[in-house]
């Protein structure tokens, strides 16, 4: 036992970083709990956001959706969704990226993040995007300038979209507004 001085409290236990937690890539039994994550952080209205838009109709990448799994449960999410910018320079969607209310703060959707964002620039992917908090998402090099040319359909909090370049220079001369990817891109994905 460790001796503290008089009145300091001490730290909670770290019985949560000692588990088995592996990130993986989404299969479909695993669609009823990340579906359950989602509308447990979003709620309904999340539908009738902008990107949500931009899910219509067109398959998330399942090569780069991933889910954190403890003791065979889903205890986080991330996925990625094709789109292009301008009707032309391919780009990816990020989101959402959903750690379970009772897990937060443990580094979940950090390795999440790491993960999909590592799996995305070996696929040769070279832009994404996402609507979210600067805060949170700089430390994975998401930033508010280099989404500044770009544009979203749909109402959005611009000073929520953020971009980042999985290859330095990839948004270098691109703007245009973001819509769905081509026939053949869809055509891929599903």
């Amino acid at each position: 036992m460790v001796e503290r001085p008089r009145g300091q409290i001490a730290p909670p236990p770290l019985h949560r970083m000692e588990t088995d937690m592996k990130i993986v890539t989404e299969k479909t039994i695993h669609n009823t709990e990340v579906e359950r994550l989602v509308a447990e952080a979003f709620g309904p209205e999340r539908f009738a956001k902008a990107v949500y838009r931009l899910r219509e109709g067109v398959a998330h990448d399942a090569s780069l959706a991933l889910v954190a799994i403890d003791r065979s449960v889903v205890v986080g999410t991330l996925r990625f969704w094709p789109v292009e910018i301008a009707g032309g320079t391919p780009a990816l969607l990020l989101g959402p990226l959903v750690t379970a209310p009772d897990r937060q703060g443990e580094g979940i959707g950090s390795r999440l993040m790491r993960a999909g964002l590592a799996r995305a620039a070996a696929q040769g992917h070279r832009i994404v995007v996402l609507v979210g908090d600067e805060p949170y998402y700089r430390r994975f090099g998401f930033v508010r300038s280099l989404a500044r040319r770009l544009d979203l359909p749909g109402q959005y909090d611009a000073a929520r979209f953020l971009a980042r370049e999985l290859v330095s220079g990839a948004l270098s001369g691109v703007c245009g507004l973001i819509g769905l990817p081509d026939r053949q891109v869809l055509d891929k994905v599903a």
